[in-house]
């Protein structure tokens, strides 16, 4: 499902410089956070793969907030970068709001703008978040009906949690948020027709919290001890149960990477039809 759409964006990218529009990202590192690099990297690549200009810039783990602030307003103002990313998370000298507040909200691809956060709670979007549009995109292209389903996501970050409640919202679902405070969780799991896992913690979902034919997707991307990669939900014994689940690594993780190249192309697309003059 990535690759359709990436095959796709690369023509509406080469449509795009026929009319004399490049696309442009900037992707900025802080430190040298290994699971951060192994996602700049991948970002990266797609760029190439799909024809989008895209640029780095690395900064130390001991950089100053004010010099990050300084770089992003540098990007805000040039006209030939359509999104800034800031990879999460930032060293703690640096405070992750006041840096996404400092991103424009017309280049914020991650949609993590209060501005763009705003705009997904209305269902008026630009641009919808990364993780929740690809769990969407995998939903719509499945096949699965959203509308009237028992819907319930476990995690409440501003990153995925929240807004992908929303997105179900949005598709006319009845949605439950769950949450490290929730009672009685696997009471509430096994109502899902529709379960989204993306708290962070390995393996956490298992066979006995769903019911027979939910769909399960997990967000989660966790090292065992064993150095293996695990989802949130422990997939052996979910996949007996489930209609659909998604494997971990393999599922959401590229769709996420997809999104982001879908908002970027977005926002080009936006800045070239200002330039003629149309809304």
């Amino acid at each position: 499902m990535s690759q359709r759409i990436k095959n796709a964006l690369k023509n509406e990218v080469a449509q795009l410089k026929e009319n004399g529009k490049s696309v442009g990202l900037a992707v900025v590192i802080v430190g040298d956070d290994p699971a951060s690099r192994v996602y700049v990297n991948a970002k990266k690549k797609a760029c190439e793969e799909i024809g989008i200009y895209s640029e780095e810039h690395a900064l130390p783990g001991d950089t100053a907030e004010e010099t990050l602030w300084d770089l992003i307003a540098r990007l805000n103002g040039r006209a030939d970068l359509d999104g800034i990313l800031v990879q999460l998370p930032l060293p703690k000298q640096i405070s992750e709001e006041a840096v996404i507040n400092a991103i424009a909200p017309s280049k914020d691809v991650d949609a993590f703008h209060p501005v763009n956060v705003g705009k997904i709670m209305t269902g008026n979007f630009d641009f919808l978040p990364c993780t929740p549009a690809g769990v969407m995109a995998l939903i719509a292209e499945s096949g699965i009906e959203v509308e009237g389903k028992e819907c319930v996501v476990v995690g409440r970050s501003n990153i995925v949690g929240k807004p992908m409640s929303m997105l179900l919202l949005h598709r006319h679902g009845t949605v439950t948020i769950c949450h490290s405070r929730t009672r009685n969780l696997a009471e509430v799991t096994r109502r899902a027709d529709i379960l989204v896992v993306a708290a962070g913690r390995p393996e956490m979902i298992t066979g006995d919290m769903i019911k027979d034919g939910a769909v399960v997707i997990d967000v989660g991307m966790n090292r065992l001890e064993d150095k293996k990669l695990a989802g949130d939900a422990h997939f052996e014994s979910c996949a007996r149960k489930a209609a659909a689940i998604t494997p971990v690594p393999g599922g959401v993780g590229p769709m996420t990477i997809a999104m982001l190249m879908k908002n970027t192309v977005t926002s080009a697309t936006l800045a070239y039809n200002a330039a003629r003059g149309e809304v």
